[in-house]
């Protein structure tokens, strides 16, 4: 299955979430390194929610760009 992944930039770093999955986040320092540790977030949250009976969600989440002109 494929997740939306939302990464976001902050003052110190980035953080990453999924939106299908409530409480998967990561941070780090870098880009890369946050799109590596989300990976391994959703595989863990995925493990965690099988071993204790959760039904896994499909993904829904999706994503676009839009323009907006400010006046």
């Amino acid at each position: 299955m494929k997740y939306l992944i939302v990464i976001e930039k902050g003052t110190k770093g980035y953080g990453a979430y999924i939106p299908d999955l409530p409480g998967c986040v990561a941070v780090a320092d870098s880009k890369s390194e946050v799109k590596r540790l989300i990976k391994e977030a959703i595989v863990l949250h995925l493990e965690a929610m099988r071993d204790s009976g959760e039904k896994i969600p499909r993904p829904t989440a999706a994503g676009e760009y839009i323009e907006a002109k400010v006046a």
